[in-house]
């Protein structure tokens, strides 16, 4: 077999099964949504839940998720977007630098109940802040904070070095030449590991049942 013929087999299989993925996804999300989209009203939306007679909605719980969501992005964000600069274009080769990425490394793979509580004993416990939504907004923090800052650091690092160096030659400074041209180049990927950080907010429910309750 020549390599024209195993590379054209290689690629129609790896077109089908990506097919194949994709319509399982589709049919999945037809089938939840058509299945519950009549139940989906107004009332269902805003309205609080039923404990004993049937009925209700998910008012409550669908406002502590969003505004969740929002608390834990504008905690990450910031912090994780200036570590990873900080990482990239900053930090000098050496053994502070190797630990700090090692402990990044280690708290992007903590399982949830670790981290779930660590937020109950420190912030909940230790800061007296009690079980609120900022607490679980803080453990998340610790969660999603490890995946921006790797991602901003590669997406950085992944700017043509050319583009750099040309705009240090016409005189901008490192941090003009950071925030107008490299993290204009780097903004997609920096939006997609956001996208990704705001997905674990809505998954990781053993630490916030430690810390928001």
């Amino acid at each position: 077999m020549s390599a024209k013929v195993a590379d054209k087999i290689a690629t129609a299989v790896i077109y089908i099964v990506s097919a194949l993925i994709v319509l399982i996804l589709a049919g999945l999300l037809g089938y939840i949504i058509i299945r519950g989209l009549g139940h989906i009203s107004f009332h269902f939306l805003t309205s609080e839940p039923q404990t004993i007679k049937a009925g209700g909605g998910i008012g409550p719980q669908l406002f502590n998720s969003i505004f969740l969501l929002v608390l834990t992005l504008i905690i990450t964000i910031p912090l994780g977007i200036g570590a990873g600069i900080y990482m990239s274009e900053y930090s000098k080769p050496g053994r502070l630098t190797d630990s700090i990425r090692l402990v990044v490394e280690v708290l992007s793979s903590f399982p949830s109940i670790v981290i779930g509580l660590f937020g109950l004993l420190v912030i909940v416990n230790l800061f007296g802040f009690g079980f609120s939504l900022f607490s679980g907004a803080l453990a998340l923090t610790v969660f999603n904070l490890p995946l921006m800052v790797r991602i901003t650091e590669q997406s950085l690092r992944g700017v043509p070095r050319e583009q750099k160096e040309a705009s240090l030659a016409l005189g901008l400074s490192r941090w003009k030449t950071i925030t107008s041209v490299m993290m204009p180049i780097a903004m997609p990927t920096i939006v997609t590991g956001t996208i990704l950080a705001s997905g674990r907010v809505f998954g990781e429910a053993a630490a916030l049942l430690f810390t928001a309750g």
